[in-house]
Parts: C-alpha cells; structure tokens; sequence
C-alpha cells in the first residue's frame, strides 16, 4: 500500500533536482558567452578606434601663405591692362588665407571718347581639415563653384567658357558681354573671368573693358589674353611666395577654425566669394564715366 507512494516521492524528488542543474550550467553558459562577447567588443572598439585614426590623416596643405594681391602683378602688365590706374586692396580678416586687390583705370579723351578697364585679382587658400577634406579637394571644389558662378552671371550675353592652358592645376575662361545703358545710350562691358587653381589655393582674374562716350567696344579677344597673362602672373606670385618649406611634416590634420567656418566658405556666400569670380555691376563704369 506504502509503494506507489514511495515511488511518487522518488519522482518529484528527481524533478525538483533537475531545474537546478539546468541553472548551473545556464549560468555556466552564461558566464562563457559574456567572456566572448566582452572580447569582440573590445576587438570591435579597437578597429574602430584605427579607422578613425586612419581617417584623420589628410594630406598636408602644399602653400601655407598668400603672396601680398596688390604686389602680385608686375608693373608692366599693370600699365598695359590698367594703365594709371588706382589700386584697392580688399578688405580681408586674415591675408594669409584671402587676399584680393582690384585697380580701375579711365583713358579720358573728351569728345574723342574713353576707354574704361578694371582688373580685380582675388586669392584663397584653403587648409586641410580632418572634418571636410585636404586643402586641395576644398580648392578644387571651390574652383568649380568660381566657374559655375561666372557662367551664371545675371544680365551676361553671349557667355562663351573655354579651357585655359599653362596656368596652375586646371584653368578656365568665362568671357561674356555685359550690356547697359550710360546717359540713354548702349554701352557693352565686356568681360572676362580667369579661374584657376593651383594646389590649394584658387586664383580668380576678372578684367573688364568699355568705350564710353562714342568710343569704340573694345576687342574681347584681346581682353582674355590680358586677363590670361594677369593669371599666370598671379599664380606665379603663389608659387613663389606660399610653398611650404616642409610639405612632409605631419600628415595628420587636426581640426581647424575653417571647419566651424565652412558655412560661410561654401555654404552662404563670404565676402571673399563674392568679390572672386563675381562681374563687375554697370554701376561701376557708369560711375567712372560721371568722373570723366
């Protein structure tokens, strides 16, 4: 009568053990997962943290400085494109990074007419950034942007865009006809935009001619190999003046101000964008002309 009592007790006894063996070696399972999973992780952190070091090595900036603008030119090229003409730095809070000089120039003949010319040379220097790229990724970026700029001025006419050879990394051309009324009468400023890049830094020439008062438009075609010949120059005085004595220091970048400034650098317009690359505004020769 006793027996299947017994037998019942034996049962639950069993039962009641096994639980406990499956918790040990649950734990005991447990333990030797966390113990991998604790070595991926560090492995993982380990790889992420060489990545990010490989990543913040950019190449060095190639030119560490800007040439003075109003000094980049020659004084003979000066005399030929603006002949007696007044020259204007512009305003810039660091040179070493943005430069730019402009002269205007009026051959007043009276009845006889006027020739009108103004000659704007701009420079910027771009750094390399760990957060935005090598120096001369953002120049060549910038370049394009120059080029797109000029192609797109409002009012031009007859916007032609050509490669311009020999002069720095890659060059080119925008020529367009800039029309206007001075005194009711039509008046056609013709000009001529040279952007180039050298490394990191972007050059950008603007030159621009009009015949006022009965004087004759004058050749366009002589104005883009002036404004070549003014961009050369230039890129020659970056070339000079702007190296780094030791382009092998270190190749790794830290973090620089132009990246809390890259808004203002390629994003909204600077003060330096807009003065580069930009056309001269009729307003400009109009004024030249009251002063003759």
């Amino acid at each position: 009568m006793h027996r299947p009592t017994k037998r019942l007790t034996r049962v639950l006894a069993c039962a009641a053990a096994v639980p406990v063996v499956l918790v040990v070696a649950g734990c005991s399972s447990d333990s030797g997962s966390d113990s991998g999973s604790e070595k991926a992780s560090k492995e993982s952190k380990a790889s992420a943290s060489t990545a990010g070091d490989a990543a913040k090595k950019v190449a060095p900036a190639t030119y560490k400085s800007l040439p003075q603008a109003c000094s980049a030119l020659s004084k003979k090229t000066l005399d030929d494109l603006v002949p007696k003409g007044d020259s204007k730095a512009g305003a810039s809070d660091d040179e070493s990074t943005r430069a730019s000089c402009s002269w205007s120039s009026l051959d007043n003949n009276g009845v006889k007419g006027s020739q009108y010319r103004w000659l704007n040379v701009s420079m910027i220097r771009f750094d390399s950034d760990v957060n935005r790229g090598s120096g001369e990724k953002l120049a060549s970026e910038h370049y394009a942007k120059q080029v797109k700029d000029a192609q797109a001025t409002e009012g031009a006419k007859s916007v032609k865009t050509s490669a311009v050879s020999g002069t720095g990394d890659e060059a080119t051309l925008v020529r367009y006809d800039l029309p206007y009324k001075e005194k009711k009468k039509d008046v056609t400023s013709k000009q001529q935009t040279v952007v180039t890049r050298v490394d990191n830094v972007v050059v950008t020439v603007d030159f621009n001619g009009s015949g006022f008062a009965g004087d004759k438009t004058p050749d366009a075609g002589e104005l883009s190999k002036d404004a070549e010949k003014a961009a050369k120059e230039a890129v020659a005085a970056v070339t000079e003046s702007g190296k780094s004595a030791s382009p092998s220091a270190s190749a790794s970048a830290s973090p620089s101000k132009s990246a809390d400034k890259s808004k203002s650098e390629d994003g909204s317009k600077s003060a330096d964008e807009s003065g580069s690359g930009a056309s001269v505004k009729p307003s400009a020769s109009k004024s030249a002309a009251k002063d003759s």
